[in-house]
């Protein structure tokens, strides 16, 4: 056989050997690399200052400045490691390409808006890196990234609650338990599996009064029955 044979099966194979590696650079981001947070940032609300990360694997981390209670002391700092649904982390990187990776603009730049915050996603795998600020978004994958985190940012703010409660104001679970059971109803709660180890505490916890204990045990039991 000739050099020019030789020389194009060559070719062919070094061809093959970029698709397969970049098919396997890809299929490593999809499965694991790739990561997503929202920031928001609103003085005068409560909290005031909130992050949630989110990694393609599930693995998430949310860390803001909420008060436990009307007196506590102002920028108590909180932190939690949890894992997201499945069915929520599909959810949130479907959503994210469907706002293009936070390409391009994403907020409004009406004048007059009244501000809700000022909110920060920012989306980033092995090929993309971008960022995006705003207060309001006409593009509806941005809203519902935003509905999404900020409902998630309300389940753990109650389940962060709950567990300052037991532990020094028992009295106070059930208007907070109460509140929990309205979001449930309004569909607002988001990952109440991640606060089901203080609901499960409450609901075994003999100090404290049945109707408390049952309503923690309902909870527990609409957390296998939310929507994402």
């Amino acid at each position: 056989m000739g050099i020019n044979f030789w020389r194009s099966r060559l070719v062919l194979a070094l061809c093959c050997g970029l698709v397969f590696s970049g098919t396997l650079s890809l299929s490593r981001a999809e499965n694991g690399s790739a990561s997503l947070s929202f920031t928001f940032d609103f003085p005068g609300s409560e909290p005031s200052h909130y992050v949630i990360s989110v990694a393609s694997d599930g693995k998430a981390s949310y860390d803001s400045n909420g008060k436990l209670t009307m007196d506590s002391e102002p920028d108590q700092p909180f932190r939690l490691e949890f894992p997201v649904s499945p069915q929520t982390c599909a959810r949130l990187f479907e959503l994210v390409k469907k706002a293009k990776y936070l390409r391009g603009q994403i907020d409004s730049k009406k004048q007059g808006l009244a501000s809700t915050g000022i909110k920060t996603l920012a989306y980033k795998d092995a090929q993309n890196s971008n960022q995006a600020t705003y207060n309001y978004s006409p593009i509806a994958a941005v809203q519902q990234l935003t509905d999404l985190f900020q409902s998630m940012s309300g389940t753990l703010e109650s389940g962060r609650r709950l567990e300052y409660f037991h532990r020094y104001q028992k009295l106070a679970l059930d208007e907070e338990l109460k509140r929990m059971e309205q979001m449930a109803n309004e569909n607002s709660l988001q990952e109440l599996p991640a606060v089901v180890p203080i609901l499960q505490t409450i609901a075994t916890d003999a100090s404290v009064i049945n109707p408390v204990r049952a309503r923690a045990q309902r909870m527990i039991e609409r957390a296998g029955t939310l929507k994402p």
